[in-house]
């Protein structure tokens, strides 16, 4: 028997992409009965996304896939502050023109791997630049700033892990948080988006969006959160690697910066270990597809025929 009644439930679990879910009982309800926009949010700091944001995006495809509408959300406000979470220095500020030639840059990827057009689960491309630099910073702290306590921010890895290695954050970084918050009570307003997608290391964060949708808006009908947020675990390899890290650096999506070539060897010389959770979050192949893999991994793993097939 399936665990879950939706199928988008279904697909994410066995794909192992539900490391932490809010309230699973409510989404995989909701998900069954309705489509849900889900978001995931993409920081435009450089020309090109890297291999390993391949996991959000297929996240957002296997959304699509399932019946729902996928919401890819453009940082180009947020990318003005800068994300504090991993890092132990303060990112360097970007002008408006490189984030927005960044933005531009990045686009061709999720058009590849997302269908976009008017239909009710087709994706959508957002930058919250549209709403973010519109916002008054008194309107942002009479509306905002009481929804959220100094004490539970402290608590946000992002903010912790920093503060826990005596590395400075600055008050801009800080903010960062908040500005996501709103960005998903944005979406629930432009778009009914009810759903938030990210990182295990992101959790803090995410939670935050949710919350403030709770606290402006109070419960649905039936006393549920209106908002819902799934996070993925970070993918590892088998020596503990971020994946994208450890095998000779981290190819970009772009075919400029990267040539299918390295791509491909990048994916080739994947550990046996490691590589058929990658074929689960990296390909569109069904279980039965996916077992025969890690059968020939286990009997011929000269072949590397898993390795093969994911590129």
């Amino acid at each position: 028997m399936p665990a879950y009644r939706s199928e988008l439930l279904n697909v994410l679990d066995q794909r192992h992409y539900t490391h932490q879910i809010t309230d699973a009982e409510r989404l995989d309800l909701l998900a069954s009965e309705q489509i849900v926009p889900g978001y995931v949010g993409f920081d435009p700091t450089a020309p090109s996304l890297h291999v390993g944001s391949l996991v959000q995006i297929m996240l957002l495809r296997r959304l699509q896939q399932t019946g729902h509408k996928p919401i890819v959300v453009m940082g180009g406000g947020t990318g003005k502050v800068g994300d504090p979470s991993g890092r132990d220095e303060t990112r360097q500020l970007m002008t408006d023109e490189v984030i927005a030639q960044n933005i531009a840059s990045q686009r061709p990827v999720f058009e590849r791997l997302l269908k976009f057009g008017d239909g009710p689960t087709d994706a959508v491309i957002v930058n919250n630049d549209e709403w973010l630099s519109g916002l008054g910073y008194l309107e942002l702290l009479r509306d905002i700033g009481p929804h959220f306590t100094i004490n539970r921010m402290l608590t946000f890895d992002s903010v912790k892990s920093r503060l826990d290695r005596e590395q400075p954050l600055t008050f801009l970084e800080f903010n960062y948080m908040i500005l996501q918050a709103y960005d998903f009570r944005e979406l629930a307003e432009r778009y009914g988006c009810r759903l938030q997608m990210g990182g295990s290391d992101q959790w803090g964060n995410i939670l935050g969006g949710g919350d403030l949708i709770r606290r402006i808006h109070g419960a649905d009908s039936e006393g549920r959160p209106r908002a819902q947020a799934i996070a993925y675990p970070l993918v590892v390899n088998a020596n503990g690697d971020k994946f994208g890290k450890s095998i000779g650096g981290a190819p970009t999506l772009d075919p400029k910066q990267t040539s299918p070539y390295k791509l491909y060897q990048f994916f080739l010389n994947v550990a046996d270990a490691d590589v058929v959770p990658y074929v689960k979050l990296f390909t569109m192949l069904n279980r039965i597809q996916v077992g025969r893999l890690a059968e020939a991994v286990s009997t011929e793993p000269h072949k590397r025929e898993a390795q093969r097939t994911m590129v």
